[in-house]
C-alpha cells in the first residue's frame, strides 16, 4: 500500500509539473521577436519619405524598389497592424494569432490552392521589375518589424517576400466579386440553389440567388471632357466606397521615383502601388460591378467511394490533401488541426450534408494583379493605359479614365466566362458535363465601353453600363444573359445621368458639387416609398405627424435638414427588416409589401421620439463620424453620390462605417497641367490614435471640403511637417 501511494504521489508530481508548465507557457508575456538580422535593410534602399501637414506620404526613391520600399515603411507607421493581418491571411496563418474565429480564412486558403498558385505561376508570369518592386515593398515592411518587434504579431510571418504581396491578391481579389458569400451560402442547412435543368430558357433572373457581388457600399466614378467644361479642362472624379477600417479601407499616399513612376491615389495595406487615382498625365477611379464571374456544380458521387464522381459517364478520383491548420486557443498555446481539401476537374470541392459540390470562379491561376496595376501606374497615354487593362487580370470592376488630352473612357471590365447558351447559370450546374467546364473569357474588345461620347461625360455608381452616358451607350442586346452583366440602375447613377446629362457648361467648381449631392433622384426607390407612405393611412397621431413630415421633405440628407431623419431611419429599417434589399442600391425589381413599409416607418418614428424626444431632427444629429473623442454631423447616406453608411451606435445615432473614403477631384487643364484635390474621412494615421492625423481631416470631410494635393517637391516642401528615411 505504501509503495502504490508513493507511486500515485509520483505521478501526480509529474502531472501537476506538466500542467503547471502548460500553464506557465500559455499564459507568460510574448516576448517581442529579435528580427536584428533585417535592420541592415535601411541601406539596402534609397528612399526618402516627405510627410506633408496633413500626414500624407510622399515618397521619393531613387529606383521603382527604392520607392515601394519607402511606401512599404510609411504605411507600416500607420497601419503596421492591419498590414501584418493581410499577409497573415494571406499565409493562411490568421487563426494562429486570432484563434477559432479566423481559421475560415485559413481554410479558404488552403482550398483555393493559393499558394500553389503562386509557387507555380510566380517566376514565369511576373517581369522582373515586377518582381523587385514586390521585393522593395516587403523589405520596407520587414525594416519597420525589426524597427518595432513589439508591434510584431507573429515572428514567423518575416520576413516577407514579394511571394506574400502576390498571395494577397490572388486572395482577396475572388472576395470582391463574392465568392465568399458563394461558399457561406453551401454551409446552410440545406442547397441553397436549384439545379439548372438544361437548356430550356431562363428560370430566374439576376441577381444570382446564391451570390451577392460587390457587398453592401458601392462606389462612383465619373468624368467630363473638354466638350462640356468652361474652360476646355478635363476633370475626373475618384470616388470608391469601401469600409472606413481594417484590411480594404483606403490609404493616401504620392508615390515618385528618378525612374519616372509619380503617382497620387488611394490603395489599400498591403499594396505595393496607388490602386486608383493620377499620374500627371492621366487617371481613373474603380467601381465594383456584378458580372456572373462563379458557378457551382453540383457533383455525382460514387455511393460506393465517395472520393469519385462521374463526369461524362466515367467515374473520376477527387485529388485529396490533408492539411493542418494552425489555431491559438489561449494565450501562446497553439494547436494543429487537420482539415481535407478537395479537388475536381471544375476546382476546389465542398463537401456538404445536402450535396458534394465544386467551384469554378474567374482569374484562378492570374498572378499579375499588381504587375497590371503596376503598368497603370506608369502608364503616360491613353494607349499604354489600355494595354495594361487588355492584359491584365483584375477579374472585374467597372473603371472611368480620364488624360491630359482630354479622353474620357469608360470600361466594363472582367474575365467574364463564356458558357454555352441556353442553360440558366444563375443557378446550380449538374457537375457531370465536361462541356459544362468553361475556360475562355469574353474578349476585352467585347466588353462593354464608350470612349469619347459625344455627350462629354462618362459615369457609373455600381449601375448598368448600358446606361454610361447619354446618346451612344453599349447594347444590351449583344450581351448574352450567360454573362449576367447587371442592367440596373443605383440613385447614384440616376443622379449622375442628371446632374451631368445636360448640355450646360461645368466649372470646375460645378464638378465638385456634383461629387457632393445629397439628394434621391425621383426615379429612385427612395421616392417611390416616400410617396407610397404619403399616401398611406395612419391611427397613431404620432404617426401621422411623422407622415406629414416625410411628405415635406426634398429627398435631400444634408446634415441641417429637419425632414431626413424620418425618411433616412425609415430606410435603414427597411434595409433590416426585408432582406435582401440592399441600402446601397435599392432598384433590383423588388416589391416592398406595404405591411413591412408601413413597419420600417413607425420604427423610425418611435426611434427618433425615444431618443431625441421630436420627429423633425436634423440629419446631422442622427448621423455621425465618429473618430477618436470626435463626433461630427454628417451628411449622405446610402445610395447617395455623397455616400455614408452606418451602424446604429449609442443614444440612438448611426455611426458612420464606410462610403466615401479618399476622394480625389482631378482637372487637366489646356495646358497640360494637372490640379487635383483630395480628402480622406479621418486621416492618414488610419490605426494611430496618438497621431495628430488621426481624424484631422474629419472636419473638412463633414464640411465637405477638400485639400490640395501637391506633386512637386518645391510644394511639398513649402507644406512640410517632417522629412526622414526610413530607419531613421
Amino acid at each position: 500500500m505504501r509503495k502504490d501511494r508513493s507511486h500515485f504521489l509520483q505521478t501526480a508530481f509529474v502531472i501537476g509539473t506538466v500542467l503547471l508548465t502548460a500553464l506557465v507557457y500559455i499564459y507568460s508575456p510574448r516576448q517581442a521577436p529579435d528580427l536584428d538580422h533585417l535592420l541592415p535593410l535601411a541601406e539596402a534602399y534609397d528612399a526618402r519619405i516627405l510627410r506633408d501637414r496633413y500626414g500624407v506620404p510622399h515618397i521619393f526613391g531613387s529606383t521603382d524598389p527604392d520607392a515601394a520600399f519607402g511606401l512599404a515603411y510609411a504605411h507600416s507607421e500607420d497601419d503596421f497592424k492591419t498590414i501584418q493581418e493581410v499577409f497573415l491571411a494571406a499565409r493562411g496563418d490568421l487563426a494562429a494569432v486570432y484563434g477559432p474565429d479566423a481559421a475560415p480564412v485559413d481554410f479558404l486558403v488552403r482550398l483555393l490552392r493559393i499558394w500553389d498558385v503562386v509557387e507555380a505561376r510566380y517566376e514565369s508570369d511576373l517581369a522582373p521589375e515586377t518582381r523587385a518592386l514586390l521585393d522593395g515593398y516587403a523589405d520596407g515592411v520587414n525594416l519597420y518589424a525589426a524597427m518595432h518587434p513589439e508591434a510584431v504579431l507573429s515572428a514567423a510571418l518575416f520576413p516577407l517576400s514579394g511571394r506574400d504581396l502576390v498571395a494577397a491578391s490572388v486572395q482577396r481579389s475572388p472576395l470582391f466579386f463574392g465568392l465568399d458569400n458563394t461558399l457561406n451560402a453551401l454551409f446552410a442547412d440545406s442547397r441553397p440553389s436549384e439545379i439548372s435543368s438544361g437548356p430550356t430558357g431562363w428560370r430566374a433572373p439576376y441577381p444570382r440567388v446564391y451570390e451577392s457581388a460587390g457587398g453592401d457600399y458601392g462606389s462612383n466614378v465619373f468624368a467630363l471632357g473638354p466638350v462640356r467644361t468652361t474652360d476646355d479642362s478635363t476633370f475626373l472624379a475618384v470616388n470608391s466606397h469601401q469600409p472606413w477600417e481594417g484590411p480594404v479601407a483606403w490609404y493616401e499616399a504620392h508615390v515618385r521615383s528618378e525612374a519616372g513612376w509619380d503617382m497620387a491615389g488611394a490603395l489599400f495595406p498591403g499594396a505595393p502601388v496607388i490602386i486608383h487615382g493620377h499620374n500627371r498625365h492621366l487617371g481613373w477611379g474603380f467601381a465594383v460591378n456584378s458580372p456572373d464571374l462563379t458557378d457551382v456544380y453540383v457533383l455525382a458521387i460514387d455511393p460506393e467511394n465517395e472520393y469519385r464522381y462521374r463526369l461524362d459517364g466515367e467515374w473520376r478520383d477527387l485529388e485529396v490533401r490533408r492539411l493542418p491548420i494552425r489555431v491559438r486557443l489561449a494565450g501562446n498555446l497553439v494547436i494543429s488541426v487537420e482539415q481535407e481539401f478537395l479537388w475536381s476537374e471544375h476546382g476546389p470541392v465542398v463537401r456538404r450534408p445536402h450535396g458534394t459540390y465544386a467551384i469554378r470562379f474567374a482569374g484562378f491561376g492570374r498572378v499579375d494583379i499588381f504587375e497590371q496595376l503596376y503598368r497603370m501606374n506608369r502608364a503616360e497615354d491613353f494607349e499604354s493605359w489600355q494595354s495594361a487593362m487588355r492584359d491584365g487580370a483584375l477579374p472585374m470592376f467597372n473603371v472611368g479614365y480620364a488624360d491630359a488630352d482630354g479622353n474620357i473612357y469608360y470600361l466594363y471590365n472582367g474575365l467574364i466566362p463564356l458558357r454555352p447558351e441556353g442553360w440558366d447559370w444563375s443557378l446550380f450546374l449538374p457537375g457531370d458535363r465536361s462541356d459544362l467546364i468553361w475556360s475562355e473569357t469574353l474578349p476585352f474588345e467585347e466588353l462593354p465601353q464608350v470612349f469619347n461620347p459625344q455627350s462629354g461625360y462618362i459615369q457609373n455608381a455600381n449601375s448598368s453600363p448600358f446606361q454610361t452616358t447619354a446618346g451612344f451607350n453599349p447594347d444590351p442586346a449583344a450581351y448574352s444573359p450567360t454573362l449576367g452583366i447587371e442592367t440596373d440602375m443605383s440613385n447614384r447613377a440616376l443622379r449622375l445621368r442628371a446632374l451631368l446629362g445636360g448640355d450646360e457648361l461645368l466649372s470646375f467648381e460645378d464638378f465638385i458639387a456634383v461629387k457632393w449631392d445629397m439628394r434621391y433622384d425621383p426615379a429612385s426607390d427612395v421616392a417611390a416609398y416616400v410617396t407610397q407612405l404619403s399616401q398611406g393611412t395612419f391611427d397613431r397621431p404620432e404617426l401621422a405627424e411623422a407622415q406629414r413630415i416625410l411628405s415635406s421633405w426634398d429627398l435631400q440628407a444634408n446634415p441641417e435638414n429637419p425632414a431626413a431623419s424620418i425618411g433616412m431611419l425609415t430606410l435603414y429599417y427597411l434595409n433590416e427588416n426585408h432582406p435582401p434589399i440592399s441600402a446601397s442600391n435599392l432598384a433590383q425589381g423588388l416589391s416592398v409589401p406595404d405591411e413591412v413599409l408601413a413597419a420600417s416607418f413607425a420604427q423610425a418614428a418611435d426611434h427618433l421620439l425615444t431618443h431625441f424626444g421630436r420627429l423633425d431632427v436634423p440629419w446631422g444629429r442622427v448621423n455621425r463620424l465618429v473618430r477618436g473623442n470626435q463626433s461630427l454631423g454628417v451628411g449622405g447616406g446610402p445610395d447617395l453620390v455623397h455616400a455614408v453608411y452606418g451602424d446604429f451606435y449609442i443614444s440612438g445615432r448611426l455611426r458612420g462605417v464606410a462610403g466615401d473614403g479618399v476622394v480625389y477631384l482631378v482637372a487637366w487643364r489646356p495646358d497640360g497641367t494637372v490640379e487635383s484635390w483630395s480628402v480622406h474621412q479621418y486621416g492618414s494615421a488610419t490605426l494611430d490614435e496618438d497621431s495628430p492625423h488621426f481624424g484631422d481631416q474629419a472636419d473638412l470631410f463633414v464640411n465637405r471640403q477638400l485639400k490640395p494635393v501637391w506633386l512637386d517637391e518645391a510644394d511639398i516642401l513649402s507644406n512640410l511637417e517632417r522629412a526622414y528615411r526610413p530607419g531613421e
